[in-house]
């Protein structure tokens, strides 16, 4: 957190007058670079840093890893060791100062810090208004109406406030985020809503949102507990489009019976049926500490519980996974997993968001060895549905009305200007 602070204050002293305006956004960028070693950088404008025994050349092309611990900056013919963190800022705040990162654009400053002493992570730090046009076109379609636009910058802008002392991730963790890679049409949706955020009682709400209820609302309590919030009603939404769903998964996925166990490449031979979804099983299973290699052999038990929540969501369910383990030094143990009418929320992850897309599910049958789970919406269901936005735009509504039907009962304020 010094860091952040340190971080912080010297944007200040560049920007002060962008600051004075709005909030600053600092953004740990994750989506796109996942863990890795080393970044490539390149600077469009010029950049200054706090280490005074270099400078950066305009328009330069650099290197930056982690080896041993250590930043090792490369570019231009030279190659030194840095002090992390490693920070970036623009002489001038504006579209002309670009830090390209694995060729991806970011206005403001950028810091570099090392993660777990081998990894580069980047923290992109800039004014909120500019963030939420790096937010706005990718969380929703930017050919939208302006109007489901206005509504999802309000929505994107009202949770970057609320968590705007911390590290917000540019995933959908939290708000995906794409840098310096605006719409037109999403940037003026911002800009014409600027500074307007959701209240409730004078107070900033927690502006949830998912890509498709499925036509029921859900509450808040029900999906992450605490406090019931009467602005996340449970309620038909005649507005989302439902977004059916449906996957299979077999419930043998490697029969023991056709190893070559005699074969020396007889791991390397084994497929499973559905290896999209058992590469979901097996890392929720490292996850757990199960170590080295694994195979997954069959799903003998996979079920919902009856009980359901006033939406039609559903609550727990039951799997059990069969599975070869190879330790490190070449054992191979047989074992199994068994979740006895748990959450789904512990199951969900195990099939993979992508496929099990909700918890209104219409049906989980077993046919010919063959799971089918049906199923309608995209998410979590709490708050704004993005698709509903969509039609409710469609339909003649302004992005008040659409807030409104979403977060009855509050109020859109605009944030004091410091």
């Amino acid at each position: 957190m010094r860091y952040l602070l340190l971080f912080v204050f010297v944007v200040s002293f560049l920007f002060p007058v962008t600051l004075e305006a709005e909030e600053m956004v600092s953004v740990k960028l994750m989506n796109h670079i996942g863990d890795t070693s080393d970044l490539n950088i390149q600077l469009k404008g010029d950049y200054v840093t706090l280490d005074p025994t270099f400078s950066l050349k305009k328009g330069g092309n650099y290197t930056l890893s982690v080896k041993k611990g250590k930043f090792i900056l490369e570019g231009d013919g030279n190659k030194q060791k840095i002090q992390a963190p490693f920070i970036l800022i623009p002489k001038s705040y504006d579209k002309e100062h670009n830090i390209y990162i694995n060729e991806r654009p970011y206005l403001g400053a950028v810091e570099f810090r090392i993660e777990e002493e081998k990894y580069v992570r980047p923290v992109n730090q800039l004014p909120l208004e500019d963030y939420l046009k790096g937010v706005v076109p990718f969380e929703v379609f930017p050919s939208w109406g302006i109007e489901t636009l206005k509504a999802q910058a309000l929505a994107a802008r009202t949770y970057a406030v609320s968590h705007i002392n911390k590290e917000i991730k540019d995933t959908i963790q939290d708000q995906v985020y794409e840098g310096y890679s605006w719409s037109d049409k999403a940037t003026i949706a911002v800009e014409e809503t600027s500074g307007e955020v959701i209240t409730f009682q004078n107070k900033l709400i927690n502006a949830f949102y998912s890509a498709s209820n499925g036509g029921y609302t859900e509450n808040n309590a029900h999906v992450w507990g605490g406090k019931a919030m009467s602005y996340f009603p449970i309620k038909k939404d005649p507005h989302d489009p439902v977004n059916p769903w449906r996957f299979t998964l077999h419930q043998t996925q490697v029969s023991m019976d056709d190893i070559n166990w005699d074969h020396p490449n007889w791991w390397g031979e084994i497929k499973e049926k559905d290896e999209e979804i058992t590469t979901s099983m097996k890392k929720s299973l490292y996850r757990k500490g199960y170590m080295g290699d694994i195979k997954i052999l069959s799903i003998p038990r996979f079920e919902l519980s009856k009980e359901q929540l006033e939406s039609k969501r559903s609550v727990k369910g039951s799997i059990t996974i069969e599975f070869l383990q190879r330790l490190p030094e070449g054992t191979v143990l047989f074992q199994q997993l068994a979740l006895d009418d748990v959450k789904l929320d512990r199951i969900r992850p195990m099939i993979g968001g992508n496929r099990f897309k909700s918890y209104l599910i219409e049906s989980l049958e077993m046919n010919d060895e063959l799971y089918t789970m049906k199923g309608k919406g995209y998410g979590h269901g709490v708050g704004m549905s993005q698709w509903g936005a969509h039609f409710m735009g469609e339909k003649g509504k302004t992005y008040e009305e659409i807030l409104q039907f979403y977060y009855p009962g509050t109020t859109i304020t605009h944030l004091k200007q410091k």
